[in-house]
């Protein structure tokens, strides 16, 4: 079908100039069956087709009919990443007079400066908390966009989208939903719920050959074998080194961080003699922008290092900025591998000539390593091939022997994706959105609680009367906590439920009910003294995710808790208890200014996690703080105190330093122990500029930075 065609479907012309200005001119095989299954007409689809077939341009189509015609679309993604990712896409429709808003931050936040927006994208999270804060232009979306909708199997992700989308379609019943995901099982089940048309298929615009690898040879056993190059100590590097000598890229997938790193290592140096001067002068260059970033660790220093030889790692461990900007550079071609975890196959659209799972098992810790699931490793396979670079993608998994190599060919090659499930049945999950589904005002009674759950994937899949059984629980819960009201006992059809103001306020906080409940029996009991017992207040949560406890750790963690008896009294010396301790002594150290190679070592962690949890802390922090005024507590001081350290790691000196942005916790210190300790003092940057870049890890783009700040905050004094 070409492009024009799609006037007579009912796109407006402008909405085709749109789609030209991209060079696509014909519409690829799944697009067309979008396009005749409906779209243009208002009708709710499920596209189940592989990556890089075209589903976006599908949910495009929609979202130009509709702001064409005067409505809202929201666009719904998994990951912050991805959210800008398609801002980026969207902004495009600026120029013909349309807003395009981004939403991924604070769930605390009023969502009110997007009401002008024509086309919002954002998170599930932040949609739901968007949803709890009672946002009230959300009642006038016309499209809805659920972008990788199979994460409802997701046990962390899956239960948030999941409702999320029941209580868009609950609060705009005449909106067009269009789901897109990846090529799955039970899509038929998918598109019930969501009373939607199915459009599903295998077609790729690049043909994508999967196999598996053993003895130096490549089995496709749908496309012949291919022999690569041999290497004695590890078949992957000789499979990448392969597809690189070929003109490719190569994307190594990795079962830890661990092998992330090593698997990096390996490929190093097995590149060098591919790489021209020009490139090896430019990757020195990009790997010193790597080095730049405030506070580089030892991990970061290998980082730049491996950058230096075309090759890097990549796992949730490391900072936003260094995953960010290692991204772009594969994204454009400067890096030849990106070794990483399995995370990489659910973020940002990075594919690469050849994609290799060197890993095909995790860790349980109840069963040990096991597979894992076809849908995992076929989205990983997905990355393979570059629309437009690549003629064609290669996937490949490594085998140990012929009997091995059989066995994943009948699993991963041949074998079907398993179908997909809901999570909401996890009781975290769902006393979350049992609250907030009753305090937002979706639900005022049992009958209504129960009809909003009947809109769920969650109730296609499971029994009503296991349904109820857990409902009813949750509620018990809710009831006893003090956050839920009912007129009545025993939870039956006609009782009436409202929250209660705290109920109400801990679900616009966007925290599980238990951690509420723990916070508030620290803050009503024993009198809190020191940072450390406020640290593991937060830590006590549900909402924490704490630190694994290694053998090393016992005993640095118990001779902490004998200097802090009181620490001591408030559990068993178990390993949940210890591993609160741990990342309570994690906290604490950050915000002490603790270099961070040296809570690295200690804590057996790395720097993105280290902000992950100062992340995590900063917003228990907030909410306990919003709590503790609630319940007419004396802590609202010391933890909106803690809250500011915690969000860059600092004591409470620095606090007015780092508020700039481009001044970090070490940049800060230094500026302190050099007399430069508060805004004001930082006006002598225009006078002083030749003194201040003496200073240790402040050189001239940091003095530019901070000059620009002041100037554009109207902090800088006037004739300065």
């Amino acid at each position: 079908m070409n492009v024009d065609d799609l006037l007579d479907f009912g796109l407006p012309e402008e909405g085709l100039e749109i789609i030209r200005e991209r060079g696509i001119e014909e519409l690829y095989p799944p697009q067309v069956d979008g396009v005749r299954s409906g779209v243009l007409d208002g009708c709710n689809l499920v596209l189940a087709v592989p990556t890089a077939s075209g589903k976006t341009l599908i949910s495009e189509l929609a979202i130009l009919n509709s702001i064409f015609s005067g409505g809202r679309a929201l666009y719904i993604v998994p990951l912050k990443a991805l959210a800008y990712e398609k801002y980026e896409l969207f902004k495009e429709y600026e120029r013909f007079g349309f807003s395009v808003g981004v939403a991924t931050g604070d769930y605390d936040r009023s969502a009110d400066y997007l009401r002008d927006r024509d086309v919002v994208v954002t998170t599930s999270e932040k949609a739901d908390s968007m949803l709890r804060l009672g946002t009230d232009w959300i009642s006038e979306i016309d499209v809805i966009v659920s972008d990788e909708i199979h994460l409802v199997d997701s046990d962390r992700r899956g239960p948030t989208l999941e409702v999320t989308l029941a209580k868009l379609m609950m609060m705009n019943p005449g909106a067009q939903v269009i789901a897109l995901s990846a090529t799955i099982s039970n899509a038929g089940e998918i598109a019930s719920w969501l009373d939607a048309g199915l459009v599903k298929s295998d077609w790729r615009p690049i043909e994508l050959k999967e196999g598996v690898v053993f003895d130096d040879v490549i089995d496709f056993p749908f496309d012949g074998e291919k022999e690569v190059g041999s290497d004695e100590d590890d078949v992957a590097t000789s499979v990448v080194r392969d597809a690189v000598l070929e003109g490719g890229q190569a994307l190594v997938f990795t079962s830890s961080r661990r092998n992330s790193r090593g698997a990096a290592g390996r490929v190093v140096g097995s590149l060098d003699d591919l790489l021209s001067p020009q490139e090896e002068d430019r990757l020195m260059g990009l790997a010193d922008e790597i080095r730049d970033i405030e506070g580089v660790t030892d991990e970061e220093e290998r980082l730049a290092r491996y950058v230096e030889r075309g090759v890097c790692f990549h796992h949730a461990g490391l900072r936003n900025k260094h995953l960010r900007r290692i991204e772009s550079l594969f994204s454009n071609g400067d890096l030849k591998v990106i070794c990483s975890t399995p995370t990489l196959a659910w973020g940002v659209n990075l594919p690469a000539r050849r994609v290799v799972v060197r890993d095909y098992k995790r860790y349980d810790p109840n069963y040990g390593m096991k597979p894992i699931p076809v849908l995992d490793v076929k989205q990983m396979f997905g990355r393979a091939g570059r629309p437009g670079m690549d003629p064609y993608g290669e996937a490949v998994l490594i085998a140990k022997n012929q009997v091995e190599r059989d066995q994943l060919i009948d699993r991963y090659i041949v074998g079907d994706s398993e179908d997909i499930s809901s999570k909401l049945a996890s009781e975290p999950a769902l006393r979350s959105h049992v609250l907030s589904t009753i305090a937002s005002g979706f639900a005022g009674s049992y009958n209504e609680l129960m009809d909003f759950i009947g809109r769920t994937f969650f109730s296609i899949q499971n029994r009503s009367e296991d349904i109820e059984l857990l409902v009813k629980r949750v509620l018990g819960f809710l009831e006893s906590e003090g956050f839920i009201e009912a007129s009545g006992f025993g939870f039956s059809d006609n009782q009436e439920l409202d929250s209660t103001a705290i109920g109400k306020r801990v679900s616009e906080l966007y925290i599980d009910p238990l951690s509420a409940s723990r916070i508030l029996e620290r803050l009503s009991g024993r009198e809190m003294k020191d940072d450390i017992e406020f640290l593991h207040m937060v830590c006590e949560t549900p909402d924490m995710d704490t630190l694994y406890m290694r053998k090393n750790d016992y005993s640095h963690v118990e001779s902490f808790l004998k200097e802090n008896p009181r620490l001591r009294e408030r559990g068993e010396m178990d390993d949940w208890f210890l591993s609160e301790v741990k990342t309570s002594m994690l906290l604490k150290d950050w915000v002490e200014e603790i270099d961070d190679d040296e809570i690295c070592d200690r804590y057996g962690v790395s720097s993105g996690d280290i902000r992950r949890k100062a992340g995590t802390a900063e917003w228990l922090l907030h909410s306990a703080a919003e709590l503790s005024k609630m319940s007419l507590s004396l802590y609202i001081d010391k933890l909106r105190d803690l809250e500011r350290r915690m969000q860059y790691g600092v004591k409470r000196e620095l606090s007015d330093l780092v508020s700039i942005p481009g001044i970090g916790r070490v940049r800060a210190r230094e500026l302190y122990r050099n007399g430069y300790r508060t805004k004001s003092d930082l006006h002598t940057l225009i006078d002083e500029k030749t003194e201040i870049e003496e200073i240790d890890g402040v050189g001239p783009k940091t003095v530019d930075k901070i000059r620009r700040e002041l100037d554009r905050n109207g902090s800088r004094k006037k004739g300065q």
